[in-house]
């Protein structure tokens, strides 16, 4: 339950693709996996539409990965996708979906932004509670794991484990309530007008506009270059 009142602890609500995380060129990963695993040849260009096909579809659907079982469909209809939309051939059509799930997996590699680290630190030598908040599958703690953030931050409330997405003021006040804080007393920093500076007014929660190549937001909305203005 959160806490009412002064009391209740300041909390830095953090969106993850493009604010915390982002995602390396994925389609020169994937023309390399399929010819090193599988002797498939594509170019670059083609693996970039194939790409572009699976992240629709990907994006469309990504709140049913709920839990092991439902990230695992996810994952397999996602490589179909992918398949059906790289250039035909005979080695590609017999390759199992596991493989090419694989491969898929693979290409998808994340890194962190420059200023986050010392963000998370500045934030908790603040005293503030850090959640992330985010349109994702379940997988987004492993991928914070993985790049050792997930000890830099107190929670992380994902849309599909949530049962919506941003803007949905739902998933904000999941957020609030595993924080154990009020919209008063927390913020909300993400790169997107509609998902994260909307959906955080909606749940009456400051919204913070990252607008990382120094672009001018909105009036009356803050807009920062660098997480490291936050402090």
């Amino acid at each position: 339950m959160p806490i009412a009142g002064p009391f209740a602890p300041r909390t830095l609500l953090l969106d993850a693709l493009g604010t915390i995380v982002g995602l390396q060129p994925p389609a020169p990963a994937l023309r390399d996996e399929l010819a090193q695993r599988f002797g498939i040849t594509v170019s670059e260009a083609q693996a970039q539409q194939a790409l572009s096909a699976e992240i629709v579809y990907y994006r469309a659907h990504l709140d049913r990965g709920r839990d092991a079982e439902s990230l695992g469909a996810l994952r397999r209809q996602c490589a179909e996708v992918l398949r059906a939309a790289l250039p035909t051939s005979e080695r590609l059509a017999r390759l199992d979906n596991a493989s090419l799930t694989a491969a898929l997996l693979a290409s998808l590699r994340f890194s962190e932004f420059p200023d986050v680290r010392g963000a998370l630190r500045a934030a908790r030598s603040r005293a503030e509670r850090v959640v992330v908040v985010s349109n994702w599958d379940i997988s987004l703690d492993e991928v914070l794991e993985r790049l050792g953030l997930a000890s830099l931050v107190d929670g992380v409330v994902t849309s599909a484990g949530a049962g919506a997405r941003k803007p949905s003021p739902v998933i904000f006040r999941q957020a609030l309530g595993l924080a154990g804080t009020t919209a008063e007393r927390a913020t909300h920093v993400g790169d997107s007008l509609s998902e994260d500076v909307g959906g955080a007014r909606a749940a009456g929660i400051a919204p913070v506009l990252l607008c990382r190549g120094g672009e001018q937001g909105p009036p009356g909305v803050r807009t920062i270059a660098s997480l490291a203005e936050l402090a």
